[in-house]
């Protein structure tokens, strides 16, 4: 017969788990809204510069540094745009810093182990600039044929254009030093409160379909000139790529919590129930137990 008092004591015990869990669940639904109104908010502005970059790319047509001041990787947004053979490959892998948001940072660590599996199977070295506590600690203890990069852990909570920019000078240098041939960023694109999807951006060389050249176009005119004004655009479609996939990345994950408070919380109040009956079906036993006992006795005497 299960004894009643750890039958009592595990109902607490599940009791105050789902006090946590509950709490942590409107914590993150109470973030989550504001991170999809954010990520909502930015996306305008991510299509309108990927459309200004294919205007200015179509309209320039020849890329120099002539006259140009060139101090980092970033600044040199030709190189930024000359396609190599690729032996390196950067892998940008953005989770989070905590867990409990379900499967999330565990799937996204899969997706990154298996294109290294495929680089090393076409004999591509792999480099893994890892973004989020979880990635930085994975792949620590991550066997395989893969560099890992120091991490960056303070913008996969909150995500800002100045960390998305120091991101941006690192793997820029790299490619300009020819350490890394190309690098894509794996991360999530948030879908609604319910889903979303991992995805793969492909952000150096920064490769764009250029737009297609108009009789009606306006024609264009460049001040101080037109290489210039790339050396600027470039590097900042570069960072508003990175910072648009940390806040698609912070919302999936944030959504991704509240999912799995929400089930762990409803898995305990389910466990409770249980509990709760075979405590009193014990206790019932224990009643029924008593009286048969004090009924022998009786009889005996």
């Amino acid at each position: 017969m299960p004894n009643l008092k750890d039958i009592k004591s595990r109902i607490g015990s599940v009791q105050n788990t789902k006090k946590i869990t509950k709490a942590m669940k409107m914590v993150a639904a109470a973030k989550v809204k504001k991170a999809e109104n954010t990520v909502k908010a930015a996306r305008p502005f991510s299509d309108e510069l990927l459309n200004l970059t294919r205007k200015m790319l179509a309209t320039v047509g020849d890329f120099s540094l002539n006259g140009l001041k060139v101090e980092r990787g970033l600044d040199n947004y030709p190189a930024l745009l000359t396609r190599r053979e690729v032996k390196s490959e950067g892998l940008l892998v953005i989770t989070s810093n905590k867990g409990l948001a379900g499967a999330y940072n565990a799937n996204i660590i899969k997706a990154t182990l298996k294109r290294i599996k495929e680089n090393a199977e076409k004999g591509i070295n792999t480099v893994v600039y890892p973004v989020g506590q979880k990635a930085i600690s994975g792949f620590k203890h991550k066997a395989g044929k893969f560099e890992l990069r120091e991490g960056y852990s303070a913008v996969a909570n909150d995500p800002t254009a100045t960390g998305a920019n120091l991101i941006a000078e690192d793997i820029a240098n790299d490619f300009v030093a020819g350490k890394i041939d190309k690098i894509d960023i794996i991360t999530t694109h948030f879908n609604n409160m319910m889903s979303y999807n991992i995805v793969d951006w492909e952000i150096l060389p920064v490769e764009i379909e250029k737009a297609e050249h108009h009789e009606l176009d306006p024609v264009m005119e460049f001040d101080p000139s037109a290489n210039g004004v790339l050396q600027q655009l470039v590097p900042m479609f570069i960072t508003n790529s990175i910072y648009q996939a940390l806040l698609e990345a912070n919302a999936s994950e944030l959504a991704s919590r509240m999912t799995a408070m929400s089930a762990a919380s409803n898995n305990a109040e389910e466990m409770i129930t249980t509990l709760t009956i075979d405590y009193n079906k014990a206790r019932q036993a224990a009643i029924t137990q008593e009286l048969v006992e004090i009924v022998s006795g009786a009889s005996a005497i």
